[in-house]
C-alpha cells in the first residue's frame, strides 16, 4: 500500500497519542499538526518530526487525510472543511456534539465522495472483535463503564465521554436502534451528569442496562451478553472474554474467548488507512456516528425528563 500523507487536527492529550501511531505505522506518512496554540504544535511536531502549520490551509496540496482530535464543537466546520478540500477525515467521537452537525458532515462527506470514520474505538477492541463472532442473538445487556474522577471533560455529560463507547457498541451487536429508552442521571462534582444508568429495549425483547460514572473508586470497564443457553464476559481493559454455554443436559462449560492483544487505537488508525487506500466503507462510518449521537442525545433528554421529576418531588417534601 502506498503511503498515506496524514495530518493529525489538535495536539491535545489524544491528538498526540494519533500522531504516536502514525508516526509508527508503514502505511502512514505523518504530514503535519495543526493546532491553535503554536507552542503545542511546534513540541508535537519535534517530537514527532513532522512540520507544524498554523492553520488547515496550510495543508492545501500536502496531505490526503486528516484525523481530527480537536473538542467536539469544532468537529463539524473543522471536519467539513477538510472534506471540501478533497481530504478523507477520521474524527474522534462523538461524531459532533448535535445532531444537524453531524448530519452535516456525512452529507459533505457523502457529496464530495470522501471516506469518514468516526474514533469509536471500543470497536477495535480484540476481545469485542472476538466477542462480535460469538453473537447470535442478543437478549440481555450490561454494560458498566466507570472511571476516576478527573478535571478534563467536565463541560461534557457523561453519556458523551463514556457511555456513547457502550451504546456504539450494544447498537452495533443488536443490529438495529431501540424502541423505547428510559434513563436517570446526577450530577455529583460538576453541573453536568456524572452518573448514568440507561435502559434501552430493542424490537424483539432485547434490553440493555448500561451504567457510566466518571466519579468511581475505581476504573471499570465491563460489558455482559446473554444469549440463549450462552452467557459472555468481556473486559475491555483486559482485551479478554469467557464463554459460559449451557448443554443440552445441563452441563455448564466455560471456556476463555481466544483474543490476540493489540492496542485498539493502532488498529483504529490501519482501518481508517485501508479505507483511503482502497476506497472502502469504513469500519465505523459516519452513519454509524450519526445514529450513536442520535441515541446519547435521547437519552440526555430522558434524564432531564427525569431530572424535573425528581425536583418537584424534592419540592414537595415538607
Amino acid at each position: 500500500m502506498t503511503k498515506i500523507r496524514v495530518a493529525v487536527i489538535g495536539a491535545g492529550s489524544f491528538g498526540r497519542h494519533h500522531l504516536r501511531i502514525l508516526h509508527a505505522s508503514p502505511n502512514a506518512e505523518l504530514a503535519g499538526v495543526v493546532d491553535l496554540d503554536q507552542k503545542r504544535s511546534a513540541a508535537a511536531a519535534e517530537e514527532f518530526d513532522c512540520p507544524a502549520y498554523q492553520s488547515l490551509a496550510g495543508l492545501s496540496g500536502k496531505v490526503d487525510a486528516a484525523v481530527i482530535a480537536v473538542p467536539t464543537s469544532a468537529h463539524a466546520d473543522t471536519g467539513c472543511a477538510l472534506l471540501e478540500a478533497g481530504l478523507d477525515v477520521l474524527v474522534e467521537k462523538p461524531i459532533a456534539g448535535d445532531l444537524a452537525s453531524a448530519q452535516r458532515l456525512v452529507e459533505t462527506a457523502a457529496r464530495h465522495g470522501r471516506i469518514l470514520q468516526v474514533g469509536h474505538l471500543e470497536r477495535f477492541n480484540p476481545a469485542i472483535v472476538a466477542l462480535k463472532k460469538m453473537v447470535r442473538l442478543p437478549l440481555f445487556f450490561e454494560v458498566h463503564r466507570l472511571s476516576l474522577f478527573s478535571a478534563r471533560s467536565l463541560d461534557v455529560e457523561v453519556v458523551l465521554v463514556l457511555m456513547i463507547h457502550d451504546l456504539d457498541i450494544v447498537l452495533d451487536l443488536a443490529g438495529t436502534m431501540p424502541e423505547e429508552i428510559r434513563a436517570a442521571g446526577i450530577s455529583i462534582l460538576s453541573d453536568r451528569v456524572d452518573i448514568a444508568n440507561v435502559r434501552l429495549a430493542f424490537p424483539g425483547g432485547c434490553v440493555a442496562n448500561l451504567t457510566a460514572s466518571r466519579v468511581s473508586t475505581e476504573r471499570v470497564r465491563k460489558l455482559r451478553l446473554f444469549q440463549p443457553h450462552q452467557y459472555i464476559s468481556l473486559d475491555y481493559q483486559k482485551q479478554d472474554a469467557v464463554v459460559f454455554t449451557v448443554s443440552g443436559d445441563q452441563q455448564i462449560g466455560f471456556q476463555p474467548l481466544p483474543v490476540t492483544k493489540e492496542e485498539p487505537l493502532r488498529l483504529e488508525v490501519e482501518a481508517f488507512l485501508e479505507a483511503v487506500a482502497n476506497r472502502t466503507r469504513p469500519a465505523v462510518s459516519g452513519e454509524d456516528g450519526l445514529r450513536a449521537l442520535d441515541i446519547a442525545l435521547a437519552i440526555l433528554a430522558k434524564i432531564e425528563e427525569h431530572a424535573k421529576v425528581v425536583a418537584r418531588q424534592i419540592q414537595s417534601l415538607p
